[in-house]
């Protein structure tokens, strides 16, 4: 809800607000399951909503998606708002838009390989230094020669284009091995079987899309079916990191704003650090400290501020604990450390008090105008004025056909690119081999032929020789013969002719 024109999120002794200008500053929500924190995350993107800022949500277990349902008035949220002594309160729905990775329970959501680039997908992949320079050497390698690295077969297509013109390639880039090769085809079917398939590709997301305002003057909530997509937690931390750091690169510096141009909950927040490698923790951290002057501020949600790296935790201002059950002495400890990130109240222990809040109450410490942190107090968290839990699939449908993006990013778009572009190269390559080796063929049989015509000619020419030499003797014979009739009857003509034969 909104009052003073601040983000009213629960009560204690008093109202305690959410500052709009302080909200870039980042936060933090977190407790045992159970405890509340998915109605702090609600109250908190409505809040956001209504104030006209854009809103994203990654919904874990999908139940965030009532949403786009006014609440129920029910017996509970009544006495809720009876005991907080809250006499204004209007049950509303909010400007949903639904999607998903996978295209199955929401808007398809795809970038592209170049959009990801070469930097944040070796980390994602977790690289070697070696395996990341071939990647990188891929990339350069496209962008010299005006190739498209739009999706996975793009890239697949390049790096094998690379490995096989390595030698080439070594001498004008670096190094290229054919195992750094190999390892990084093989990662990449490793994220193709998580769906990367589908997340790259095109139409790529507009991140304008999701940065839109109704006719109400409310910001547009962006929900992100994760059901299935955390399953995948490499293509879950893949998408996450996207857009941040797709947000940071596009959106210009903005100083202190008056109120966020957009916010980020991340729920389960433990999966983008869960086994992940340090880089890529570094990479986080390091958006996080600089997308603040974008005008974005970031909400991480999950069980125990352990959960979340120091490196990270030190840039989360804005602080919402809910319960910690310490039943272990490692419970213990971490209920120690959430204790001690709070200023003190000195009407209370924050840690004991921590370990007794009930359900829908937390400890509360947000940011004052001068950006320092306020002291802790225990609140209750307001209703949600939106439905609690999810919907039914038909309700579902209702409303991504209803949504003002409804069909623009429906049909996946295969454009002319690095794959196409050099199986073409292939090809030609190929038919021109054959054209080369039929022509070998060709002169082979050629110089054949001549081979076999000559040896028929000298055939020919020896059966010649041999049937003159036969007929040799009898040509003398009868040459001698005719010879001899020849000058018989040249004597018998002469007598005839005068007189001088013998009577």
């Amino acid at each position: 809800m909104i009052a003073e024109g601040k983000l009213w999120i629960g009560q204690g002794g008093q109202k305690t607000f959410l500052l709009p200008s302080m909200a870039n500053r980042h936060g933090l929500i977190t407790g045992a399951s159970g405890t509340g924190k998915t109605v702090t995350l609600k109250v908190m993107a409505e809040s956001f909503s209504m104030l006209g800022v854009p809103v994203f949500l990654a919904d874990v277990k999908g139940d965030l998606a009532g949403m786009c349902r006014p609440g129920d008035a029910t017996d509970a949220i009544r006495k809720r708002l009876t005991s907080m002594g809250v006499t204004e309160f209007t049950l509303t729905d909010f400007p949903t838009c639904f999607f998903d990775v996978y295209g199955e329970r929401g808007i398809p959501v795809r970038t592209t390989i170049s959009e990801m680039g070469p930097m944040l997908l070796s980390r994602l992949l977790r690289l070697t230094e070696a395996q990341a320079g071939v990647m990188n050497i891929a990339f350069r390698a496209a962008d010299e020669a005006s190739l498209l690295l739009l999706d996975l077969k793009d890239l697949r297509a390049m790096l094998t284009w690379v490995g096989d013109n390595r030698a080439e390639i070594s001498l004008r880039y670096g190094n290229v091995s054919v195992q750094s090769v190999g390892a990084i085809l093989r990662a990449l079917i490793a994220l193709e079987d998580q769906g990367g398939g589908q997340f790259f590709g095109e139409p790529a997301i507009d991140l304008n899309d999701w940065m839109r305002v109704d006719g109400r003057g409310r910001g547009a909530i962006n929900v992100l079916d994760c059901v299935k997509l955390f399953l995948n937690p490499e293509l879950y931390t893949a998408f996450m990191l996207f857009l941040l750091s797709e947000l940071f690169e596009r959106l210009p510096e903005a100083g202190d704003l008056d109120k966020p141009k957009m916010v980020f909950f991340f729920d389960e927040a433990h999966l983008l650090f869960s086994d992940a490698p340090q880089a890529l923790v570094r990479e986080v951290e390091r958006v996080a400290k600089l997308i603040r002057s974008k005008g974005v501020g970031v909400y991480f949600i999950s069980q125990s501020p352990s959960d979340i790296p120091n490196s990270v935790l030190m840039q989360l201002s804005n602080r919402v604990q809910h319960a910690l059950r310490a039943y272990t002495p490692s419970d213990q400890k971490a209920v120690r450390a959430a204790a001690q990130s709070f200023r003190p109240n000195p009407a209370f222990d924050t840690a004991e008090v921590i370990g007794s809040l009930g359900v829908g109450e937390a400890l509360v410490s947000f940011l004052d105008e001068r950006g320092a942190p306020q002291i802790v107090e225990r609140a209750m968290i307001l209703p949600p004025q939106s439905r609690m839990g999810t919907i039914d699939d038909e309700l579902r449908r209702q409303v991504i056909a209803q949504s003002p993006l409804a069909g623009k990013y429906d049909a996946p778009v295969d454009r002319y690119s690095a794959y196409e572009h050099l199986n073409a190269h292939a090809e030609e390559a190929a038919r021109e081999e054959a054209r080369r080796l039929e022509e070998a063929e060709d002169e082979k049989r050629r110089i054949a032929e001549a081979k076999e015509e000559a040896l028929r000619q000298r055939e020919a020419a020896k059966t010649a020789r041999t049937r003159a030499q036969a007929f040799k003797p009898i040509e003398r014979a009868a040459n001698s013969a005719m010879s001899s009739i020849g000058r018989e009857l040249g004597k018998q003509l002469m007598r005839g002719l005068f007189g001088t034969g013998r009577r």
